[in-house]
Protein backbone atom coordinates (compact mmCIF):
# COMPACT_ATOMS: atom_id res chain seq x y z
CA UNK A 1 0.00 0.00 0.00
CA UNK A 2 1.25 3.34 -0.52
CA UNK A 3 1.40 5.91 2.31
CA UNK A 4 -1.71 7.43 3.80
CA UNK A 5 -0.10 11.42 2.68
CA UNK A 6 -1.64 10.19 -1.09
CA UNK A 7 -5.45 9.29 0.94
CA UNK A 8 -5.31 12.78 2.78
CA UNK A 9 -4.99 15.79 0.54
CA UNK A 10 -5.69 19.41 1.12
CA UNK A 11 -6.68 21.02 -1.97
CA UNK A 12 -10.22 22.87 -2.83
CA UNK A 13 -13.71 21.30 -3.85
CA UNK A 14 -16.04 20.00 -4.82
CA UNK A 15 -14.72 16.96 -6.14
CA UNK A 16 -11.55 15.35 -5.58
CA UNK A 17 -11.38 13.18 -9.20
CA UNK A 18 -13.71 15.87 -11.33
CA UNK A 19 -11.85 19.37 -9.76
CA UNK A 20 -8.76 18.23 -8.09
CA UNK A 21 -7.47 15.61 -9.83
CA UNK A 22 -7.81 17.38 -13.39
CA UNK A 23 -5.89 20.64 -11.95
CA UNK A 24 -2.79 18.63 -11.12
CA UNK A 25 -3.03 17.15 -14.42
CA UNK A 26 -3.50 20.40 -16.00
CA UNK A 27 -0.26 21.83 -13.81
CA UNK A 28 1.80 18.45 -14.92
CA UNK A 29 1.19 19.05 -18.33
CA UNK A 30 1.64 22.89 -18.54
CA UNK A 31 5.07 22.59 -16.42
CA UNK A 32 6.21 20.29 -19.53
CA UNK A 33 4.33 22.98 -22.74
CA UNK A 34 4.90 25.59 -21.07
CA UNK A 35 5.11 27.82 -24.44
CA UNK A 36 1.95 26.60 -26.46
CA UNK A 37 0.65 29.07 -27.67
CA UNK A 38 -2.81 27.36 -26.69
CA UNK A 39 -4.19 24.23 -25.09
CA UNK A 40 -7.19 21.75 -26.21
CA UNK A 41 -8.71 18.78 -23.86
CA UNK A 42 -10.49 16.30 -24.27
CA UNK A 43 -12.82 14.87 -21.21
CA UNK A 44 -14.35 11.34 -21.59
CA UNK A 45 -16.68 9.45 -19.80
CA UNK A 46 -18.25 10.81 -15.63
CA UNK A 47 -15.11 13.29 -16.08
CA UNK A 48 -17.54 14.63 -18.99
CA UNK A 49 -20.55 14.14 -18.16
CA UNK A 50 -20.72 15.94 -14.51
CA UNK A 51 -17.57 17.89 -15.12
CA UNK A 52 -19.40 21.43 -15.71
CA UNK A 53 -21.07 20.73 -12.05
CA UNK A 54 -17.93 19.81 -10.31
CA UNK A 55 -16.20 22.48 -11.92
CA UNK A 56 -13.84 20.68 -14.30
CA UNK A 57 -13.71 23.08 -16.89
CA UNK A 58 -13.03 25.91 -14.92
CA UNK A 59 -9.80 24.12 -12.75
CA UNK A 60 -8.43 23.43 -16.47
CA UNK A 61 -8.68 27.38 -17.79
CA UNK A 62 -7.18 28.52 -14.32
CA UNK A 63 -4.13 26.36 -14.89
CA UNK A 64 -3.87 26.36 -18.64
CA UNK A 65 -5.52 29.01 -19.21
CA UNK A 66 -3.84 31.65 -16.58
CA UNK A 67 -1.33 33.11 -19.05
CA UNK A 68 -3.77 34.35 -21.24
CA UNK A 69 -4.04 31.48 -23.40
CA UNK A 70 -6.79 30.35 -24.34
CA UNK A 71 -8.15 26.82 -23.48
CA UNK A 72 -10.78 24.61 -25.89
CA UNK A 73 -12.32 21.92 -23.84
CA UNK A 74 -14.51 19.09 -25.81
CA UNK A 75 -16.90 16.71 -24.15
CA UNK A 76 -16.78 13.01 -24.58
CA UNK A 77 -19.47 11.75 -22.17
CA UNK A 78 -20.36 8.70 -23.87
CA UNK A 79 -16.81 7.72 -24.41
CA UNK A 80 -15.21 5.44 -22.23
CA UNK A 81 -11.69 4.58 -21.83
CA UNK A 82 -11.34 1.10 -20.59
CA UNK A 83 -8.80 1.66 -18.25
CA UNK A 84 -10.87 4.53 -15.75
CA UNK A 85 -13.98 6.32 -16.50
CA UNK A 86 -12.59 9.60 -15.44
CA UNK A 87 -10.00 9.83 -18.32
CA UNK A 88 -9.10 13.44 -19.99
CA UNK A 89 -6.38 13.99 -23.16
CA UNK A 90 -4.64 17.42 -23.02
CA UNK A 91 -2.65 18.94 -26.07
CA UNK A 92 -0.67 21.48 -26.43
CA UNK A 93 -0.84 23.48 -29.63
CA UNK A 94 2.13 25.25 -31.46
CA UNK A 95 2.55 28.95 -33.00
CA UNK A 96 2.28 27.14 -36.63
CA UNK A 97 -1.08 24.98 -35.26
CA UNK A 98 1.40 22.18 -34.96
CA UNK A 99 1.32 19.67 -32.12
CA UNK A 100 3.58 19.83 -29.08
CA UNK A 101 2.51 17.37 -26.74
CA UNK A 102 -0.31 15.35 -25.93
CA UNK A 103 -1.58 13.34 -22.78
CA UNK A 104 -3.95 11.41 -21.71
CA UNK A 105 -4.64 11.29 -17.66
CA UNK A 106 -6.82 9.14 -15.33
CA UNK A 107 -8.45 10.69 -12.17
CA UNK A 108 -8.57 7.63 -10.22
CA UNK A 109 -10.59 8.99 -7.08
CA UNK A 110 -9.13 11.07 -3.97
CA UNK A 111 -7.51 13.71 -6.04
CA UNK A 112 -5.29 10.89 -7.44
CA UNK A 113 -3.85 11.24 -10.96
CA UNK A 114 -2.22 8.67 -13.32
CA UNK A 115 -0.74 9.20 -16.75
CA UNK A 116 -1.37 6.79 -19.76
CA UNK A 117 1.61 4.53 -20.03
CA UNK A 118 1.71 4.24 -16.39
CA UNK A 119 -1.22 1.88 -15.14
CA UNK A 120 0.81 -1.20 -14.76
CA UNK A 121 4.01 0.61 -13.04
CA UNK A 122 4.20 -1.03 -9.19
CA UNK A 123 2.83 1.44 -6.82
CA UNK A 124 5.67 2.90 -4.42
CA UNK A 125 4.82 0.93 -1.58
CA UNK A 126 5.20 2.01 2.27
CA UNK A 127 3.82 -0.71 3.54
CA UNK A 128 5.06 -4.16 2.89
CA UNK A 129 3.05 -6.27 1.27
CA UNK A 130 2.40 -8.91 2.70
CA UNK A 131 0.37 -6.26 4.81
CA UNK A 132 -2.33 -5.24 2.81
CA UNK A 133 -5.17 -6.92 4.33
CA UNK A 134 -6.75 -6.07 7.12
CA UNK A 135 -6.42 -9.69 8.47
CA UNK A 136 -3.07 -10.06 8.14
CA UNK A 137 -2.64 -5.78 9.84
CA UNK A 138 -4.68 -7.51 12.34
CA UNK A 139 -3.11 -10.57 12.91
CA UNK A 140 0.45 -8.52 12.68
CA UNK A 141 -0.65 -6.10 15.47
CA UNK A 142 -2.11 -9.23 18.29
CA UNK A 143 1.26 -10.16 17.41
CA UNK A 144 3.70 -7.57 18.61
CA UNK A 145 1.36 -6.06 20.71
CA UNK A 146 0.63 -2.93 19.23
CA UNK A 147 -2.44 -0.44 18.34
CA UNK A 148 -3.26 0.22 14.29
CA UNK A 149 -2.41 3.27 14.53
CA UNK A 150 1.18 2.15 16.29
CA UNK A 151 1.75 0.21 12.47
CA UNK A 152 0.83 3.28 10.73
CA UNK A 153 3.86 5.41 12.81
CA UNK A 154 6.21 2.25 12.19
CA UNK A 155 5.81 2.13 8.26
CA UNK A 156 5.75 5.59 7.56
CA UNK A 157 8.05 6.84 9.83
CA UNK A 158 7.31 9.50 13.27
CA UNK A 159 6.88 12.39 10.69
CA UNK A 160 3.79 11.02 9.99
CA UNK A 161 2.50 12.84 13.12
CA UNK A 162 3.64 16.10 11.61
CA UNK A 163 1.69 15.46 8.43
CA UNK A 164 -1.30 14.38 9.93
CA UNK A 165 -1.06 17.58 12.91
CA UNK A 166 -1.47 19.50 9.45
CA UNK A 167 -4.11 17.76 7.97
CA UNK A 168 -6.03 18.12 11.53
CA UNK A 169 -5.65 21.87 11.08
CA UNK A 170 -7.22 21.86 7.68
CA UNK A 171 -10.15 19.90 8.86
CA UNK A 172 -10.30 22.46 11.85
CA UNK A 173 -10.42 25.26 9.54
CA UNK A 174 -12.94 23.41 7.25
CA UNK A 175 -15.39 23.01 10.11
CA UNK A 176 -15.30 26.58 11.19
CA UNK A 177 -15.57 28.09 7.97
CA UNK A 178 -18.51 25.94 7.30
CA UNK A 179 -20.10 27.19 10.33
CA UNK A 180 -19.77 30.88 9.48
CA UNK A 181 -20.91 30.81 5.66
CA UNK A 182 -24.48 31.56 4.85
CA UNK A 183 -26.26 31.81 1.99
CA UNK A 184 -26.83 30.11 -1.17
CA UNK A 185 -24.44 27.61 -2.73
CA UNK A 186 -22.91 28.16 -6.35
CA UNK A 187 -24.69 26.11 -9.03
CA UNK A 188 -28.03 25.39 -10.28
CA UNK A 189 -29.57 24.09 -7.86
CA UNK A 190 -30.23 27.56 -5.25
CA UNK A 191 -29.69 25.06 -2.69
CA UNK A 192 -28.97 26.99 1.33
CA UNK A 193 -26.46 26.16 3.88
CA UNK A 194 -27.68 24.58 6.38
CA UNK A 195 -24.68 23.76 8.79
CA UNK A 196 -24.70 27.44 10.63
CA UNK A 197 -28.61 27.11 11.36
CA UNK A 198 -28.54 23.43 12.57
CA UNK A 199 -25.21 23.90 15.04
CA UNK A 200 -27.05 26.66 16.38
CA UNK A 201 -30.07 24.88 16.79
CA UNK A 202 -27.96 21.74 17.94
CA UNK A 203 -27.27 23.55 21.31
CA UNK A 204 -30.91 23.62 22.35
CA UNK A 205 -30.61 19.80 22.69
CA UNK A 206 -30.06 17.45 24.93
CA UNK A 207 -30.11 13.82 26.06
CA UNK A 208 -28.69 10.92 23.43
CA UNK A 209 -30.54 11.68 20.33
CA UNK A 210 -30.13 15.47 20.72
CA UNK A 211 -26.13 16.00 21.38
CA UNK A 212 -25.08 13.99 18.57
CA UNK A 213 -26.55 16.41 16.34
CA UNK A 214 -23.97 18.73 16.52
CA UNK A 215 -21.77 16.08 14.51
CA UNK A 216 -24.50 16.50 12.22
CA UNK A 217 -23.73 20.11 11.96
CA UNK A 218 -20.41 19.56 11.79
CA UNK A 219 -19.97 17.03 8.88
CA UNK A 220 -22.60 19.32 7.21
CA UNK A 221 -20.42 22.90 7.62
CA UNK A 222 -17.50 20.71 6.21
CA UNK A 223 -19.58 19.51 3.19
CA UNK A 224 -21.24 22.67 2.43
CA UNK A 225 -17.71 23.99 2.37
CA UNK A 226 -16.87 21.82 -0.46
CA UNK A 227 -19.34 22.22 -2.28
CA UNK A 228 -18.74 26.27 -2.27
CA UNK A 229 -15.33 25.02 -3.65
CA UNK A 230 -13.49 25.66 -0.34
CA UNK A 231 -10.31 24.11 1.22
CA UNK A 232 -10.66 20.58 2.33
CA UNK A 233 -8.67 17.74 3.44
CA UNK A 234 -9.80 13.87 1.22
CA UNK A 235 -11.16 11.84 3.65
CA UNK A 236 -11.35 9.85 1.01
CA UNK A 237 -12.59 12.50 -1.52
CA UNK A 238 -14.30 15.95 -1.81
CA UNK A 239 -17.55 14.44 -1.71
CA UNK A 240 -17.13 12.46 1.03
CA UNK A 241 -14.94 14.93 3.29
CA UNK A 242 -17.12 15.61 6.13
CA UNK A 243 -17.99 12.68 7.63
CA UNK A 244 -14.48 12.18 9.50
CA UNK A 245 -13.86 16.17 10.78
CA UNK A 246 -17.36 16.03 11.98
CA UNK A 247 -17.07 13.07 13.99
CA UNK A 248 -13.83 13.63 15.39
CA UNK A 249 -14.81 17.04 16.17
CA UNK A 250 -18.06 16.51 17.83
CA UNK A 251 -15.87 13.68 19.81
CA UNK A 252 -13.27 16.01 20.78
CA UNK A 253 -15.57 18.46 22.46
CA UNK A 254 -17.72 15.57 24.22
CA UNK A 255 -14.77 13.71 26.08
CA UNK A 256 -12.22 16.74 26.07
CA UNK A 257 -10.06 14.31 24.18
CA UNK A 258 -6.60 15.71 23.98
CA UNK A 259 -5.07 16.40 20.39
CA UNK A 260 -2.98 13.50 20.54
CA UNK A 261 -5.85 11.33 20.71
CA UNK A 262 -7.33 12.88 17.41
CA UNK A 263 -4.33 13.02 15.64
CA UNK A 264 -3.51 8.52 16.41
CA UNK A 265 -7.60 8.02 15.20
CA UNK A 266 -6.85 9.91 12.38
CA UNK A 267 -3.74 7.41 11.57
CA UNK A 268 -6.10 4.35 12.24
CA UNK A 269 -8.71 5.65 9.97
CA UNK A 270 -6.35 6.63 7.06
CA UNK A 271 -5.44 2.76 7.10
CA UNK A 272 -8.66 1.74 7.12
CA UNK A 273 -9.34 4.25 3.92
CA UNK A 274 -5.85 2.93 2.77
CA UNK A 275 -7.04 -0.87 2.65
CA UNK A 276 -10.05 0.28 0.89
CA UNK A 277 -8.01 2.33 -1.98
CA UNK A 278 -5.50 -0.42 -2.19
CA UNK A 279 -8.37 -3.57 -2.41
CA UNK A 280 -11.29 -1.51 -4.34
CA UNK A 281 -11.42 1.90 -4.80
CA UNK A 282 -13.06 5.35 -3.57
CA UNK A 283 -13.69 6.70 -7.50
CA UNK A 284 -17.29 6.89 -7.44
CA UNK A 285 -17.07 6.93 -11.45
CA UNK A 286 -15.89 3.78 -10.53
CA UNK A 287 -17.70 2.06 -7.93
CA UNK A 288 -20.93 4.97 -6.92
CA UNK A 289 -20.98 6.39 -3.84
CA UNK A 290 -20.14 3.06 -1.63
CA UNK A 291 -16.70 4.15 -2.42
CA UNK A 292 -16.85 7.77 -1.21
CA UNK A 293 -19.28 7.93 1.44
CA UNK A 294 -19.49 4.36 2.10
CA UNK A 295 -15.53 4.67 2.48
CA UNK A 296 -15.20 7.75 4.86
CA UNK A 297 -18.03 6.00 7.33
CA UNK A 298 -15.92 3.22 7.55
CA UNK A 299 -13.26 5.29 8.10
CA UNK A 300 -14.98 7.54 11.07
CA UNK A 301 -17.00 3.92 12.41
CA UNK A 302 -13.02 2.91 13.31
CA UNK A 303 -11.69 5.83 14.70
CA UNK A 304 -14.29 6.28 16.93
CA UNK A 305 -14.32 2.77 18.08
CA UNK A 306 -10.55 3.68 18.98
CA UNK A 307 -10.97 6.91 20.97
CA UNK A 308 -13.97 5.08 22.94
CA UNK A 309 -11.05 2.33 23.97
CA UNK A 310 -11.87 -0.82 21.41
CA UNK A 311 -9.98 -3.15 20.70
CA UNK A 312 -8.46 -3.31 17.34
CA UNK A 313 -10.62 -6.38 16.02
CA UNK A 314 -13.75 -4.05 17.82
CA UNK A 315 -12.37 -1.25 15.43
CA UNK A 316 -12.55 -3.29 12.74
CA UNK A 317 -15.87 -4.73 13.08
CA UNK A 318 -16.91 -0.87 13.03
CA UNK A 319 -15.22 -0.26 9.90
CA UNK A 320 -16.89 -3.07 8.26
CA UNK A 321 -20.18 -2.05 9.29
CA UNK A 322 -19.39 1.13 8.03
CA UNK A 323 -18.51 0.13 4.53
CA UNK A 324 -21.34 -2.76 4.52
CA UNK A 325 -24.42 -0.48 5.33
CA UNK A 326 -23.30 1.58 2.58
CA UNK A 327 -23.05 -1.58 -0.39
CA UNK A 328 -24.92 -0.25 -3.47
CA UNK A 329 -24.89 2.90 -2.79
CA UNK A 330 -25.32 5.10 -6.20
CA UNK A 331 -23.55 8.21 -7.41
CA UNK A 332 -26.13 10.09 -8.77
CA UNK A 333 -25.84 13.77 -7.76
CA UNK A 334 -28.33 16.30 -9.49
CA UNK A 335 -27.35 18.31 -11.85
CA UNK A 336 -23.56 17.11 -11.54
CA UNK A 337 -23.10 19.10 -8.02
CA UNK A 338 -21.74 18.15 -5.47
CA UNK A 339 -24.70 19.24 -3.66
CA UNK A 340 -27.92 16.33 -3.48
CA UNK A 341 -27.62 13.95 -2.17
CA UNK A 342 -23.93 14.69 -1.30
CA UNK A 343 -24.09 16.95 1.92
CA UNK A 344 -27.08 14.95 3.77
CA UNK A 345 -25.15 12.21 2.82
CA UNK A 346 -22.17 13.64 4.55
CA UNK A 347 -24.43 14.73 7.94
CA UNK A 348 -25.93 10.43 7.86
CA UNK A 349 -23.04 9.06 7.33
CA UNK A 350 -21.10 10.74 10.70
CA UNK A 351 -24.59 9.84 13.16
CA UNK A 352 -24.25 6.33 11.73
CA UNK A 353 -20.38 5.93 12.59
CA UNK A 354 -21.29 6.36 16.00
CA UNK A 355 -23.94 3.91 15.99
CA UNK A 356 -21.74 1.69 14.44
CA UNK A 357 -19.02 2.19 17.12
CA UNK A 358 -21.58 1.73 19.78
CA UNK A 359 -22.54 -1.80 18.42
CA UNK A 360 -18.86 -2.84 18.04
CA UNK A 361 -18.36 -1.86 21.72
CA UNK A 362 -21.31 -4.10 22.75
CA UNK A 363 -19.36 -6.70 21.56
CA UNK A 364 -16.23 -8.60 21.91
CA UNK A 365 -15.18 -7.73 18.13
CA UNK A 366 -16.09 -11.09 16.36
CA UNK A 367 -18.04 -11.20 13.30
CA UNK A 368 -19.19 -13.55 10.29
CA UNK A 369 -18.12 -11.09 7.59
CA UNK A 370 -14.83 -9.36 7.22
CA UNK A 371 -13.55 -5.99 6.37
CA UNK A 372 -11.77 -7.06 3.62
CA UNK A 373 -14.86 -9.36 2.86
CA UNK A 374 -17.18 -6.04 2.21
CA UNK A 375 -14.28 -4.42 0.31
CA UNK A 376 -14.34 -7.02 -2.22
CA UNK A 377 -17.86 -7.23 -2.47
CA UNK A 378 -18.21 -3.43 -2.66
CA UNK A 379 -16.13 -3.51 -5.80
CA UNK A 380 -18.16 -6.31 -7.44
CA UNK A 381 -21.20 -4.77 -6.80
CA UNK A 382 -19.78 -1.31 -8.29
CA UNK A 383 -19.18 -2.88 -11.41
CA UNK A 384 -22.43 -4.25 -11.41
CA UNK A 385 -23.98 -1.24 -11.10
CA UNK A 386 -24.83 0.29 -14.57
CA UNK A 387 -22.90 3.48 -15.38
CA UNK A 388 -25.60 6.02 -14.98
CA UNK A 389 -25.35 5.49 -11.46
CA UNK A 390 -21.52 6.10 -11.49
CA UNK A 391 -21.37 9.70 -11.10
CA UNK A 392 -22.45 9.97 -14.77
CA UNK A 393 -25.54 12.03 -13.44
CA UNK A 394 -27.98 10.27 -16.02
CA UNK A 395 -30.27 7.86 -13.13
CA UNK A 396 -31.58 8.13 -10.19
CA UNK A 397 -31.64 11.31 -8.32
CA UNK A 398 -29.77 13.25 -11.06
CA UNK A 399 -32.92 12.55 -12.65
CA UNK A 400 -35.42 14.52 -11.30
CA UNK A 401 -36.96 17.80 -11.82
CA UNK A 402 -37.74 20.60 -9.47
Amino acid sequence: MESIRELYRIGYGPSSSHTMGPRYAATEFLSRHYDAIRYEADLFGSLAATGKGHLTDKALREVLGGTGKSVTIIWYPEVVKPFHPNAMTLRAIGPQEDLLGEQTYYSVGGGKVILEGQQSLPIKRTYPQYLSKMKHILAYCEKEGIQLWELVVKYEGPEILTFIEQIWTVMLESIQNGLNQEGVLPGGLKLPRKAAKFFVQSKDLVGPVGTPARALSYALAVAEENAGGGKIVTAPTCGSCGVLPGVLFYLRNQYKLPQVKILRALLTAGLIGNLVKHNGSISGAEVGCQGEIGVACAMASGATAQLLGGSIHQIEYAAEMGLEHHLGLTCDPMMGLVQIPCIERNAMAAMRSLDHASYALLTDGRHKVSFDTVVDVMMETGQALPSLYRETSLGGLAKTRF
